[in-house]
């Protein structure tokens, strides 16, 4: 692991006006912000995030990039973004970002976990 690619979850809310399944009645805003505080340029290639529902359902999700975007981030840069997650009830999130560097080694930063809370 690269000491200084940390990861950031600035806020959760329930937006109710978000599509989403009858089955999933609960829609999530999480703001996140991805730091590469150490001494190397990163580019983020890719996340995998990991949801368990209250009611014992986890839903694994992995992809390229963040958003469509594959962030490349200076020694000290930052990319936020936002996105959304729907649910049953009460949920936790967790995951990880990969990245790697201009030489080509492969560093994870983890997202730390975070309820999803129906209001």
């Amino acid at each position: 692991m690269l000491e200084g690619f940390t990861v950031k979850v600035n806020g959760v809310t329930e937006d109710p006006d978000l599509e989403r399944p009858l089955s999933k009645p609960y829609a999530f805003v999480y703001f996140i912000t991805i730091h590469n505080n150490s001494d190397q340029a990163l580019t983020v290639k890719g996340r995998k995030w990991v949801v368990r529902e209250e009611g014992g359902d986890v839903a694994v999700m992995e992809g390229e990039g963040v958003v469509g975007e594959f962030p490349y981030l200076l020694p000290g840069g930052k990319f936020s973004y936002n996105s959304y997650h729907v649910t049953a009830g009460y949920a936790v999130a967790e995951g990880a970002y990969l990245a790697v560097t201009d030489e080509g080694e492969p560093v994870i930063a983890m997202i730390p976990a975070f309820e999803l809370i129906p209001i």
